[in-house]
């Protein structure tokens, strides 16, 4: 309803390969509460009839790395933050990049990113050179 009929809509998510519609616990309590990740399928499910998908690009494969790099990044800054937070919030927030580094690594996860518009919406035509 709020985008405009010559609007585009991004939406990045992660998504699960399969539809569940549970999460891990801990990550429920501490990470995502409420969150549930989608699949491919319910996503398809929740825009049909109102949205055209005009591209869907995967980074999957490439944020393992990203969580990699904010593990190695957290470890350095730890010195100047640890004053601010306690042992505990460490181990909990390295066992998040790293398990969810571990998720994407093993393909069990996705990291998504969809352009979608609204169905009927004009397209710009491809000038002839």
């Amino acid at each position: 309803n709020v985008l405009k009929e010559d609007g585009a809509a991004l939406v990045h998510t992660v998504g699960h390969n399969h539809t569940t519609y549970i999460t891990d616990p801990w990550v429920d309590r501490y990470i995502f509460p409420n969150g549930v990740l989608p699949s491919l399928k319910q996503m398809g499910a929740a825009s049909e009839g109102l949205l055209v998908m005009e591209d869907l690009h995967n980074f999957g494969p490439d944020y393992a790395t990203t969580l990699h790099a904010w593990h190695e990044n957290f470890q350095a800054a730890w010195p100047e933050l640890k004053s601010n937070y306690s042992e505990t919030f460490k181990k909990m927030w390295e066992f998040y990049l790293l398990s969810f580094a571990g998720g994407f690594q093993a393909r069990n996860w996705q990291l998504w990113q969809m352009v979608f518009t609204k169905k009927g919406r004009q397209q710009p035509t491809c000038r002839k050179t």
